[in-house]
């Protein structure tokens, strides 16, 4: 059995976390941190897990998470980071669902996040947890930076068709939307349901924190760097993230539906569906997968990709989950062959 621990469970990627943990065969839960909770059982705080997780919320104790074979941390930016090197040096597997790792320039990291790095020579060496382009070196990873949400539906609607060197990437453009809770379990009035019901706005059109995570990612794919606008929308509904991505075509692009299916056919957790298919948030809801289908209006220049993925799981808590499966050596679905909850 692996022993897991949980640094910050009382948000909402924690508890699905818990979810997906109670019932993975392989897995026994050790510990579950918050300081502002401790002494609260968690089946108290989250009722759905009761009968499935009978420990209480803990101060984060170093010496209790350095027995633990995996430690998660959903904790807010900049946590993991101060905490990490310890556990490393403990022996502990680290994935981190923040965005302490997931840039590669510190410069750049530092910029968008507002505070210095505590452990930059870290950086280096974690490896971005997107199994589908990094699976080999997620397997020998003691670090992780598992991606964040809005990155993982845009980087694997695009990624066939960067790596084929089949779109401009100086002119690529990701339009995306999403729950509210992505915007976390904290009490904000812009999330309240009298404030999101009956309602749909674009934010940070400017500039967003996953701007810089997503260009990254698709330079590599691209190897060379990318002109990436990205305009995150709020839709008032929970889960879910639906992204739609705009792509300049470079001469014959042949069958682009043959490229998606050919490109994710051993993935288990990207479905692409039938051409002329428009996926649904619903239909991922609660589950890993990723669907996608691609689309060529009128056959001209312009590849549409629509892609969608319930943002707490496929987008957080059940990739991280993919991950760890992966670092020790389980098969990659085993506690993640969810059905999406329909309706």
């Amino acid at each position: 059995m692996i022993k897991v621990g949980i640094v910050g469970g009382t948000g909402y990627t924690g508890v699905e976390l818990l979810r997906l943990l109670a019932t993975h065969p392989q897995v026994e839960l050790e510990v579950i941190t918050s300081r502002s909770e401790e002494g609260v059982a968690v089946a108290d705080m989250f009722p759905n897990l009761r009968g499935h997780v009978d420990l209480c919320f803990t101060v984060p104790d170093p010496q209790r998470l350095a027995q633990c074979d995996v430690v998660f941390f959903a904790t807010p930016n900049g946590i993991a980071m101060t905490q990490v090197p310890e556990l490393l040096e403990a022996g502990v597997k680290i994935i981190d669902l923040a965005a302490d790792f997931r840039i590669k320039d510190l410069s750049v990291w530092e910029q968008w996040y507002g505070m210095s790095h505590a452990c930059p020579a870290l950086v280096a060496e974690a490896v971005y947890g997107l199994p589908e382009i990094n699976r080999e070196a997620i397997r020998s990873a003691r670090l992780v930076a598992n991606p964040g949400c809005y990155p993982t539906a845009v980087t694997l609607g695009y990624l066939p068709l960067l790596e084929a060197g089949l779109i401009d990437p100086a002119h690529l453009i990701a339009d995306a939307k999403s729950g509210a809770s992505g915007a976390g379990r904290g009490a904000n009035v812009a999330t309240l349901l009298s404030e999101v019901d009956s309602s749909f706005k674009a934010y940070g059109a400017s500039g967003h924190r996953h701007l810089p995570e997503i260009s990254e990612k698709l330079g590599l794919l691209a190897s060379t760097d990318v002109g990436l606008t990205f305009v995150p929308h709020l839709v008032p509904m929970i889960r879910g993230i639906h992204a739609t991505l705009y792509g300049r075509l470079r001469g014959d692009a042949g069958d682009l539906q043959a490229l998606f299916e050919s490109r994710y056919a051993d993935e288990g957790f990207v479905d692409v569906l039938p051409a002329g298919s428009h996926p649904e948030t619903r239909t991922v809801r609660g589950g890993n997968m990723c669907r996608i289908a691609v689309h060529r209006p009128q056959g001209g220049d312009t590849v549409v990709v629509l892609s969608v993925i319930d943002n707490l799981v496929k987008g957080a808590a059940g990739q991280a989950v993919q991950n760890m499966n992966i670092m020790c050596g389980l098969p990659e679905k085993q506690g993640l062959d969810l059905i999406a909850v329909l309706p």
